[in-house]
């Protein structure tokens, strides 16, 4: 008996430690994907490409996360975590190796359809991982813990990667070179790690394949989409502090790239605490608390960007960046109870679909315009009045047709 329960203690304690060790490779994997955003003003000056064209760059991320996804996002969950986790990982270390390998346009763009493929198999197959190895650590306690441990990794990570990266570029000498080389030791550590971790799902190799579906539940599609155009809003704001916030802080006399890192860590290191701290809000308060945020920080960002101010600004996207994460957290859980129980992952696909395309699209329209003359303060105020218009349609949507399950 005294050796079995040591043998329980052990597994336990394997589990434990495994579960700190997915936080971290967790918490890499999405930091690096943000990692360029205060280095696109630099490549654009280094290569005199156009706004549009950054735009472009970033916008593949969005297309290899979403058929990413689709094609691979599920599969951990009968093929095992560290199976899918462990690729991913990989694939976003052949990312950082293309930055650094080939740095040229056509080379961040291929670099950045990987990061987005890697994302796409990690996002949820951690976010799983985390929960079951909890489940083993403490068996009977709530989901609270992975829950928080996996949106501080998620959201924190996102945040925490732009302000390193800037960081690096502000003091480094090889500007372009030396976030590469830092963020892939942290990755190659992250690979070390998962090998330590215990695996927490029994591989069935004999399920058939099939790509991920998206389910709109049919009793209640107004209110499902309404809250899909809330994720593509959101995501809107998200995407502009990883892509094009730098090129305006540097136009209105603020180049630091310490401060387009801060401005990314500022918006989601807002949604990270905003989910945690609110994220026990009911869904309609939740949604209602995210929608007027969201609108308040739009409103003081189109303020910060035709007053030229950089506080403005910073707190505009903080504000935001708040509302959006509660907003995000809302649309969620929402689909997830209009959904039938055994659709429920496909119901919350189809606003993660709705939020990369939010992701990508409007920025690249920014692009676009300013490449048909359109000034960048011009198309930033453009983006908020957008932004601001799905917000209130959605919200419109959803006070005329309540979700309900």
């Amino acid at each position: 008996m005294a050796t079995r329960n040591a043998g329980v203690r052990a597994s336990s304690s394997r589990h434990g430690i495994g579960f700190w060790i997915v936080a971290y490779v967790f918490a890499v994997e999405m930091a690096f994907s943000a990692a360029p955003t205060p280095m696109w003003s630099l490549y654009r000056e280094r290569d005199h490409f156009s706004t549009m064209m950054v735009t472009v760059a970033f916008a593949a991320y969005s297309v290899g996360v979403v058929i990413s996804i689709f094609l691979a996002g599920h599969v951990s969950d009968w093929r095992g975590r560290r199976r899918i986790l462990l690729p991913a990982i990989l694939l976003q270390t052949v990312s950082a190796v293309l930055f650094l390998a080939w740095p040229d346009l056509p080379g961040l763009i291929v670099a950045r359809v990987v990061s987005g493929l890697s994302v796409g198999m990690a996002t949820a197959t951690a976010t799983a991982y985390l929960a079951e190895l909890n489940a083993v650590t403490r068996p009977g306690s709530s989901h609270n813990r992975p829950t928080l441990v996996a949106t501080a990794a998620n959201l924190g990570g996102i945040g925490l990667g732009p302000l390193l990266a800037g960081v690096l570029v502000q003091y480094a000498d090889a500007k372009l070179t030396v976030p590469f080389v830092v963020f892939l030791v942290l990755l190659l550590l992250a690979l070390v790690g998962l090998w330590l971790v215990p695996e927490t799902v029994r591989a069935r190799g004999e399920r058939a394949y099939r790509p991920q579906r998206v389910v709109v539940p049919s009793h209640a599609r107004l209110p499902y989409f309404a809250v899909a155009g809330a994720s593509f809003g959101l995501f809107a704001i998200l995407g502009l502090f990883t892509s094009l916030a730098p090129s305006f802080l540097a136009a209105i006399g603020q180049p630091s790239p310490v401060v387009a890192g801060l401005a990314a860590f500022l918006v989601f290191g807002g949604a990270a605490v905003a989910q945690m701290g609110l994220g026990r809000l009911t869904l309609q308060r939740q949604l209602a608390v995210g929608f007027g945020t969201t609108a308040v920080g739009v409103v003081v960002l189109a303020a910060g960007v035709l007053a030229a101010s950089q506080p403005g600004f910073l707190v505009g996207g903080l504000v935001a960046g708040s509302g959006s994460g509660i907003l995000l957290k809302g649309a969620l859980g929402t689909a997830a109870v209009l959904a039938p129980a055994d659709a429920r992952g496909e119901a919350i696909a189809g606003i993660f679909l709705a939020g990369y395309v939010g992701l990508a699209l409007p920025v690249l329209g920014m692009g676009v315009a300013t490449g048909l003359g359109a000034s960048l303060d011009a198309s930033l105020i453009g983006l908020a009045a957008f932004v601001l218009v799905v917000v209130a349609a959605t919200a419109a949507m959803l006070r005329r047709n309540p979700a309900t399950a």
